[in-house]
């Protein structure tokens, strides 16, 4: 079995596992460009939707042990044997540090912060806008729900009113217990920072999810990196990998996957069953909205890839291949 060694640091700078580029390769004059100028459709030219949560299926718990309900980009509601997660919350309008400007959401959340269902535990994976979001994290801080984030995250929602007795910081190797669950902050390739002046001070993770029953693989935000095979290695297989597939390209191939790659990683952690994340919500890269879905279908189909594809929302069993095609 390998063995997943801790974070390091060189100074306060958290640092990846393989040597990463964080710069934007081309210049950022040139990325700007290309942003203002691209006739790429980066954004849906319709409404999507309407997206809607049906709250009282909550109350039925999942025949199989495994339902999955995507709100978009990286924010989940996972049940798994018994338990409820939710992951990387985002329900504000826009990916940003103002509710002015920044990438706005293609669609509402489908269901409203006030009706979520009980939770068990939050994992937050690191501390960028699309993942760590202030008013929502406002909203939940008056709860009672645990929280575990990778290290550093803590002290930032600390200040935005969650209980520190609520939070668990978590290094890499590290495990956190939920009754019968068991949540593993694992590496990941990427980087933080809310600012440009407090780049990698905190800590980014994948999350290694293992209940009585099922195993899953939350990837939040990476880069392809060698250590999906230790990780594999160490904790697989794995029933259902969520691994992200947008907002590649655009001068960060370090940092973000993108479907072929990311398909790459499903199979070196031996997962059985793979849904795609962080894409179809937020604007973030020059690719078409649509791009990466349809890549993605491309990359499973030849590397006989179980794919899972809800529709934003709709809690949805994890019992084999489906494909909802809601952004057609």
């Amino acid at each position: 079995m390998s063995q997943i060694q801790p974070s390091q640091k060189i100074g306060k700078i958290y640092q990846n596992t393989v040597p990463t580029s964080q710069s934007v390769k081309g210049g950022m004059l040139k990325i700007l460009w290309q942003f203002l100028t691209t006739d790429n459709e980066r954004e849906p030219k319709k409404q999507l939707g309407p997206f809607h949560t049906d709250a009282s299926i909550y109350n039925t718990p999942p025949a199989t042990g495994l339902r999955i309900t995507w709100m978009g980009h990286s924010s989940l509601i996972i049940e798994i044997d018994g338990k409820r997660i939710l992951t990387d919350p985002v329900w504000g309008p826009r990916a940003s540090f103002s509710s002015f400007v920044g990438p706005k959401r293609f669609f509402p959340a489908p269901l409203p912060l006030v009706q979520l269902p009980e939770l068990d535990v939050i994992i937050l994976s690191h501390d960028h806008y699309d993942h760590l979001d202030y008013p929502t994290i406002k909203q939940l801080a008056g709860s009672n729900v645990p929280i575990v984030c990778s290290v550093g995250v803590g002290p930032i929602i600390e200040k935005w009113g969650v209980s520190k007795s609520r939070i668990t910081e978590l290094d890499w190797g590290n495990t956190a217990t939920i009754g019968n669950l068991s949540l593993t902050a694992t590496p990941a390739r990427h980087f933080s920072g809310r600012g440009i002046t407090n780049r990698n001070q905190t800590l980014w993770s994948s999350w290694v999810i293992k209940g009585n029953q099922h195993n899953i693989f939350f990837g939040a935000d990476s880069g392809w990196f060698p250590g999906f095979k230790d990780i594999g290695d160490a904790f697989g297989p794995f029933d259902l990998t969520m691994l992200e597939i947008g907002a590649y390209g655009a001068g960060w191939p370090d940092i973000h996957m993108g479907p072929d790659h990311a398909t790459n990683a499903h199979l070196a952690l031996r997962g059985k069953v793979m849904m795609p994340i962080h894409w179809g919500t937020f604007n973030l890269a020059l690719h078409p909205w649509r791009e990466p879905v349809e890549l993605f279908i491309q990359q499973a189909d030849q590397k006989k890839i179980t794919s899972f594809l809800p529709k934003p929302g709709l809690p949805t069993e994890v019992s084999g291949s489906l494909n909802s095609e809601w952004w057609v």
